[in-house]
């Protein structure tokens, strides 16, 4: 049986909220809220590869402090928009 959208949504919601340092949980908690459910199946997928990553490579990437994956380049573009939008 295969997970349904409304559990794999709510399941990622949880990990982004819960990552293990304060600052991704504020970046990623806020965008899983809000975005998650307007993202396709391929994002959805990719989002859920992402949280597998290390916080402190995910958070440097999200600021620009170091140089993205290709793979997450779109993806995180958006949340880097979203989390710091003025």
């Amino acid at each position: 049986m295969s997970e349904s959208d409304q559990n794999r949504i709510k399941r990622l919601q949880m990990r982004s909220w819960r990552r293990g340092t304060k600052e991704m949980d504020m970046v990623l908690g806020p965008y899983s809220d809000t975005e998650l459910a307007g993202l396709d199946e391929a994002q959805i997928v990719l989002y859920d590869v992402l949280l597998n990553e290390n916080d402190l490579d995910i958070y440097q990437w999200v600021t620009g402090q170091s140089p993205t994956p290709d793979a997450y380049l779109n993806l995180l573009t958006g949340i880097s928009k979203f989390a710091f939008k003025s």
